[in-house]
C-alpha cells in the first residue's frame, strides 16, 4: 500500500543497487542513477533557493555559524560537512563514491539550475516552487541512495541515526532538520517559509519516493 510510506524503515534495494558502498569497481547501472538521483536533488534545491522564500534547514545553521564565526556561509557549509561525517564515525556508516559525488555533482548542478530557473513574482508562484523543489530533492535522494554507493553527509547522518534507532525514516529526517533549523536559526541564520516547508517535508518526501520506487520496480 502506498500509505505505508510513513513506516518506510530502510532504503530499498533494487536493480540498480550496488552490491556495496564501498568499491572500487562499482556496477555502470549504479553510478549512472546515483548521478542522475544528485542532478534531480539539485535541481530541486535550486527550486527551492529561486523561489526566495527561505532556505533549506542546513543553509541555515551555516548562515548561523558563519555569523558567530566570521567565515563566509560557503567555508561554514564545508565545515558543517566535515562536522557530519564525524558523526559517522560512532554511527559506523560507510562512505562511498556516492558521499564524493555528492559534494561535487550538487554543487556545480546547483549552480547550473540557478542560472536557468525563474524567479518566480507572486507569492503562490514561490510557494508552489518550493513545495515542488522539496519533492525533487526527495525524489533525487531516493534515487542515488538506493544505487547504494554511499550517501552525502547529511543524508548518511540520517540513515545512520535510523538504523540505530529504528525509528522510520520519516520521522529521523523530520527530527534532524528541525534540530539543525533551530541550531542556525540560533546562532543568527534566517528561517523563512521554505525553511518550514523543507524541514516538515523532506522527510516525507524521501520516504513517499523511495517506497513508491520500491513498489514500482520490486521483482
Amino acid at each position: 500500500m502506498i500509505g505505508d510510506f510513513f513506516k518506510v524503515k530502510q532504503i530499498p534495494s533494487l536493480f540498480w543497487s550496488a552490491p556495496k558502498a564501498l568499491t572500487l569497481r562499482p556496477p555502470l547501472l549504479s553510478v549512472v542513477l546515483l548521478s542522475l538521483g544528485l542532478v534531480i536533488f539539485a535541481i530541486g534545491e535550486g527550486m527551492i533557493v529561486a523561489a526566495g522564500i527561505g532556505v533549506s534547514p542546513w543553509t541555515v545553521f551555516a548562515q548561523g555559524l558563519s555569523s558567530l564565526s566570521g567565515w563566509t556561509v560557503g567555508f561554514s557549509t564545508f565545515i558543517t560537512s566535515m562536522m557530519v561525517l564525524l558523526l559517522w564515525i560512532p554511527l559506523r556508516q560507510m562512505p562511498g563514491l556516492g558521499t564524493i559525488l555528492n559534494a561535487l555533482i550538487i554543487a556545480i548542478m546547483l549552480d547550473v539550475s540557478l542560472h536557468y530557473l525563474p524567479r518566480p513574482e507572486l507569492f503562490i508562484m514561490s510557494v508552489m516552487m518550493a513545495v515542488c523543489g522539496v519533492m525533487l530533492v526527495g525524489f533525487g535522494s531516493a534515487v542515488y541512495l538506493i544505487a547504494n554507493l554511499g550517501a552525502g553527509p547529511r543524508d548518511g547522518l540520517m540513515t545512520g541515526l535510523q538504523r540505530l534507532s529504528g525509528q522510520p525514516i520519516m520521522n529521523v529526517r523530520i527530527a534532524i532538520e528541525i534540530i539543525v533549523v533551530a541550531s542556525g536559526w540560533l546562532m543568527g541564520g534566517m528561517v523563512g517559509l521554505g525553511t518550514m516547508l523543507f524541514a516538515f517535508g523532506i522527510g516525507p518526501a524521501v520516504s513517499f519516493c523511495a517506497h513508491s520506487l520500491f513498489l514500482l520496480f520490486k521483482k
